[in-house]
């Protein structure tokens, strides 16, 4: 039974699994907003906030711990020297969700991720 189990498994193995989240998050990052299937969204979404908000503390732990996620180094400079100023007044919610409807080829519900300005 899967009592209390939140994770999403996406029929992939683990290591797989992780890289693809650290992918989107970089993509997500970097773009600053990306098209992809709803659960998918719904998983990488704290993900991408727990990124800025160690953005916000600006250490160089903190600076440390996101190179070690995010796969683009430019990315992680972009993420604190910008995106860590630009919601620095904000208590969460970086991140915004919209439904865009049914993909054709599977009917895989699909959203856009964004960052929110």
């Amino acid at each position: 039974m899967r009592h209390n189990v939140v994770s999403r498994r996406f029929d992939r193995p683990t290591g797989h699994r992780q890289l693809m989240f650290r992918n989107l998050v970089t993509e997500i990052l970097d773009h600053e907003k990306i098209k992809t299937t709803e659960p998918k969204a719904k998983v990488v979404r704290s993900m991408t906030e727990k990124m800025i908000t160690l953005a916000k503390d600006g250490g160089l732990h903190a600076r440390r711990q996101a190179l070690s996620f995010i796969m683009d180094k430019k990315v992680t400079d972009k993420l604190f020297n910008e995106l860590g100023k630009r919601y620095a007044d904000r208590n969460g919610g970086y991140t915004r969700i919209t439904r865009l409807g049914m993909r054709m080829g599977d009917g895989a519900p699909m959203v856009q991720i964004e960052l929110v300005k």
